[in-house]
């Protein structure tokens, strides 16, 4: 760990006090030796001068974890080097210590967005229900089914390694879609109570209709999270899991243990009325005036509404066909962590030597054709331009294999990074290690984890993508009997979605909110980010779309005609829907006060897409463009004319004449 203090003085490194520090710089405990014997030694001399910096290499004993395990020994005994040397400045970083400091900032982080979250949505809550039975209801819903997938999600994990951050993404998914669904059930069956049901009536009614929609979003949700399944990377799959598990937990407890509930609570879900606001409510009957307006403008000008909404959508989206992904480099760590510190303080003396390029090679190393063709590989190296001093060659005890570290040039995850790998891989181990026979060579390190992991996200998103937008066209599909409905749904959730790609891109990429957000601009997206913004919006905004759709069916089904069904479908939805979306979109922007760049990225780019489906899609675009279909949105081709018949939506109301 870097030392608090600053330096005292430049003092010039002489070899033999540098020698000295290297060979005493870690000593702990000599029963369990973190650091390897063999390898303390054969790098003593690893050192490089630089004036009045010098850079010692060495390797913890073991794998990455379990080097991660006992770090803070050696960190302690690096102070120990540094306290015993006060003319020197000591400071340490690398792969195992700065991930695990980034790790438990992470969570630390991860855990403070959720507790802020919990008594935000209950304000939220408030606001809409007027009554703080009638809040706590959903928010205990959803706390519940996230508690029971944190403790289900143990079963599977004996399987698939779970990511530390599960806990944290189940609350964020928990609470969106917990939320959700009780809002949606509960303002259905307060709806059928105000028009004169019984509760034991209006809860069936409620059941049939928002318990319905409730069941066709939740799978339309998990098919999308079952994509990240495809990514071939092992933290989307443990949030695949994870996702997948809570979605289902809080549609099975909306449609069983809420009606329960709402049964035995009856009128009293209305107690402990907030002042003001239940008035409020009582009087508009939950219908909302706003978008009642926005509405009315939207169904008499509709070309003008479809027009102008995706225009705004589509000159959101146009910065994102220049989106540019990659892992995270040193500019986007907290500078605050005593590790970034070092790493920084490393790169101005040695750039690319505090993580360098990793040959790996698997071949006799007293072999003189090996042992020739490595000091090809490093002189080679070194005269291509693109490797910088010291380059290290180790090899393992046995000579069975042999170990070249090569600093690159560049910042590890930037384009003249990426040059200098692709040059190493395709023409400098080509030429000189890789043309002898029997052995085998290959690269990893930092700068080609990043690239590797890069280049695979990329090449998995098609497969991502068209997997979720297949599948949810077909549950759609048969859940609606329209093929005009769900590839309306699809397109309408694309365009959501690469609207918020674009804000993305114009914020952190561009740097438009670099001063805002307190963060570095580093010229790329995190390279996780599309593909689980995607899946987790697509899925999300299916919520909305799929609660809509469906009092808009039953309208239409109960005998209005298109025009009719929308305004009517949309002004009872529009307050649930536009309180759902501000709880999400609140919940997500708690993200963005963190320090980590990708986590504001995330929490943005939610926020944002949230904010613009509920509003510019499902307001204006959605009912503009039902109006300007009329009754071809219900079009089913003749033979599809066997997928099954389902009931939508059906109210107490008596059944008007279609005109």
């Amino acid at each position: 760990m870097e030392r608090d203090r600053e330096p005292p003085g430049r003092v010039p490194l002489d070899r033999p006090l540098l020698r000295h520090v290297a060979v005493e710089r870690v000593e702990p405990d000599h029963d369990q030796r973190p650091v390897d014997e063999d390898e303390r030694q054969s790098r003593a001399g690893a050192e490089e001068e630089a004036g009045e910096a010098a850079l010692i290499l060495f390797s913890p004993r073991g794998t990455y974890d379990e080097a991660t395990e006992f770090i803070d020994r050696i960190t302690g005994a690096i102070d120990k080097v540094g306290d015993r040397h006060a003319d020197l400045y000591v400071g340490q970083a690398g792969s195992a210590s700065t991930g695990k400091a980034l790790d438990e900032m992470f969570g630390s982080q991860l855990a403070r967005a959720g507790i802020i979250s919990i008594p935000l949505t209950l304000v939220i809550l408030l606001l809409v229900f007027g009554s703080f039975v009638g809040a706590l209801v959903p928010l205990v819903l959803a706390l519940t089914s996230v508690a029971a997938t944190i403790g289900l999600v143990a079963l599977p994990s004996h399987i698939i390694p779970m990511d530390q951050a599960i806990s944290e993404v189940i609350l964020l998914i928990g609470l969106a879609v917990g939320v959700d669904y009780s809002l949606f059930y509960i303002r259905r069956e307060r709806d059928e109570r105000k028009a004169g049901r019984d509760t034991d009536a209006a809860l069936e009614a409620a059941a049939a209709t928002s318990g319905r929609a409730v069941l066709i979003s939740g799978f339309t949700v998990m098919i999308a999270m079952a994509g990240m399944f495809l990514s071939g990377d092992k933290t989307f799959v443990s949030f695949a899991v994870g996702t997948m598990m809570v979605v289902a937990v809080a549609m099975v407890g909306s449609l069983t243990v809420l009606p329960a509930v709402l049964s035995k609570l009856g009128d009293r879900i209305d107690r402990g009325r907030v002042p003001f606001v239940g008035r409020r409510l009582a009087r508009t009957r939950g219908e909302s005036r706003l978008w009642g307006f926005v509405l009315g403008h939207v169904l008499r000008r509709p070309v003008v509404a479809a027009v102008a909404s995706a225009a705004v959508l589509v000159a959101l989206a146009v910065p994102a066909l220049g989106l540019h992904t990659a892992t995270s480099g040193l500019d986007s760590l907290p500078k605050s962590l005593p590790e970034v510190q070092s790493l920084n303080r490393l790169d101005e003396a040695f750039p690319g030597g505090a993580e360098p390029a990793v040959v790996a090679i698997k071949g006799n190393a007293d072999d003189p054709a090996v042992r020739k063709a490595v000091a090809d590989l490093k002189d080679a190296a070194l005269a291509s331009g693109k490797a910088l001093k010291p380059v290290t060659i180790e090899t393992a005890p046995g000579g069975t294999s042999i170990r070249v570290l090569i600093p690159l040039v560049g910042s590890g995850t930037d384009d003249v990074s990426n040059d200098a790998l692709a040059t190493l891989r395709k023409e400098i181990i080509p030429s000189t290690i890789g043309a002898v026979a029997g052995v085998e060579v290959a690269v990893t390190g930092d700068t080609a984890a990043s690239h590797d992991w890069t280049a695979m996200m990329k090449s998995k998103a098609p497969i991502v993508f068209g997997f979720v937008l297949l599948f949810a066209f077909v549950l759609l599909l048969v859940s609606f009997r329209s093929i005009v409905v769900a590839a309306k749904a699809i397109v309408l959730n694309l365009l959501s979605v690469a609207a918020a790609y674009g804000v993305v891109v114009m914020l952190f990429q561009w740097g438009w909110a670099a001063d805002v957000l307190d963060f570095q601009q580093t010229g790329g997206i995190a390279a996780w980010l599309p593909m689980f913004l995607f899946v987790i919006l697509f899925g999300l905004s299916m919520d909305y779309h799929v609660f809509i759709l469906s009092r808009i069916r039953e309208y239409f089904d109960r005998g209005l005609d298109t025009e009719q069904a929308v305004a009517k479908g949309i002004r009872s939805t529009a307050s649930v829907v536009t309180s759902a979306a501000v709880v999400m979109v609140f919940v997500f922007a708690v993200f963005a006060t963190m320090p980590l760049v990708d986590m504001k990225q995330m929490g943005i780019g939610l926020a944002a897409a949230i904010l613009i489906d509920a509003t510019i899609v499902r307001a204006v675009l959605l009912p503009a463009t039902m109006k300007l279909l009329g009754r071809w949105n219900w079009y089913l081709p003749a033979w599809l004319g066997w997928l099954p018949q389902l009931e939508h939506e059906r109210s107490a109301e008596p059944e008007p004449a279609r005109s």
